[in-house]
């Protein structure tokens, strides 16, 4: 069974830099969709950031042109690099594995954006 564990949040100043990073057990990660969300207290999970097993991307209107995705399958890792942040970007972070039939949650990581 594929597990998975975020790490990398905390608390940031506006303008400032965090890179989360999302590590997979098993051996699916090469083949798998891997994507960010995010949920802010009081509202839905909204989706963040996409990467294919290939490397395609594709961003949230909310990120596009701040944050970056990345994924090192040797390391069956999966990165958010998040500049210029915003205090709208405050939210619990999760990653999200697709393959096959397998859909799988971390337990996500808190991003705090405050002066």
């Amino acid at each position: 069974q594929v597990q998975l564990v975020e790490s990398g949040g905390g608390l940031v100043q506006p303008g400032g830099s965090l890179r989360l990073s999302c590590a997979a057990s098993g051996s699916i990660f090469g083949t798998a969709v891997m994507r960010w969300y995010r949920q802010a207290p009081g509202q839905e999970r909204e989706w963040v950031a996409f990467i294919s097993p290939s490397g395609r991307t594709n961003y949230g209107d909310s990120v596009k042109g701040r944050f970056i995705i990345s994924r090192d399958n040797a390391k069956n890792t999966v990165y958010l690099q998040m500049n210029s942040l915003k205090p709208e970007d405050t939210a619990v972070y999760y990653c999200n594995l697709v393959a096959g039939t397998t859909n799988t949650w971390g337990p996500g990581t808190q991003v705090t954006v405050s002066s």
